[in-house]
């Protein structure tokens, strides 16, 4: 094959790429986040502790984390051309790639979550902030750099996701790979796909190496009512500790 039978192949397929990855991170986004701040927020000792939520929706998130993504493509095949219309290409490869990712994101987001100083919290509720001022006031801006580097491994992922779907009729480079790389025996074609995924994986990491370093490097200060809040807690704490000596 010539490269100016390439082209047009590659192109096509390199936007059928990042028109899967694309919508599968932004919907896993709009549902993990949620997902995670339940997760963190039912824990025990957390601000809505809720231990049979959390483990419930733990144990649901463990077995989609767990699921292979080439047998989940196929087992939702009927729920996939119900949903979307479709069980193939791109747009059919959407919603596997989407399932498959919001357990893992929402993992990941509680896990961000999870490494906010404590006493900021705190300090939103002693200053009568409730659970939506915890949330976005305190939780998600803390913890944002973690989140940018949260989703920079999900977008990761599902660029290998997606090379997977490819290969059982999703589109993309990895059905470029599989039906002309492989099955045609193309080999030159397949090196370029092989290449074009690892530059593609190298710069989504450079991005969010970069975007995760300026925003720890300008730092994510609480708002002026939640640090007045963490001053009269720390300055609280020492009198009640005298007045119950």
């Amino acid at each position: 094959m010539s490269w100016n039978e390439m082209q047009p192949l590659l192109y096509d397929n390199t936007l059928d790429t990042l028109f899967m990855v694309w919508w599968s991170t932004f919907y896993a986004v709009l549902f993990g986040i949620p997902l995670g701040v339940i997760l963190h927020l039912t824990d025990r000792g957390a601000l809505l502790q809720n231990i049979t939520v959390n483990r419930v929706l733990g144990a649901i998130v463990n077995i989609g984390r767990s699921f292979p993504f080439l047998i989940l493509i196929v087992w939702l095949l009927p729920f996939t051309r119900i949903l979307v219309g479709v069980s193939i290409g791109p747009t059919g490869a959407v919603v596997p790639l989407t399932i498959a990712a919001i357990p893992f994101f929402g993992r990941l987001v509680e896990s961000a979550l999870r490494e906010v100083d404590r006493g900021l919290v705190e300090a939103a509720q002693a200053m009568g902030g409730g659970t939506w001022t915890v949330i976005f006031k305190v939780l998600l801006p803390q913890a944002l750099p973690a989140l940018v580097a949260a989703v920079t491994t999900t977008v990761i992922t599902l660029v290998g996701y997606s090379a997977i779907a490819g290969t059982v009729g999703g589109g993309g480079l990895g059905n470029l790979a599989y039906t002309y790389g492989y099955q045609q025996y193309e080999t030159t074609l397949m090196i370029i796909t092989v290449v074009e995924l690892a530059v593609l994986v190298t710069a989504i990491q450079y991005l969010g190496d970069y975007a995760v370093h300026r925003l720890a490097r300008r730092g994510t200060r609480p708002s002026s009512v939640i640090r007045v809040g963490l001053r009269r807690a720390r300055t609280e704490e020492p009198a009640a500790v005298t007045e119950a000596a």
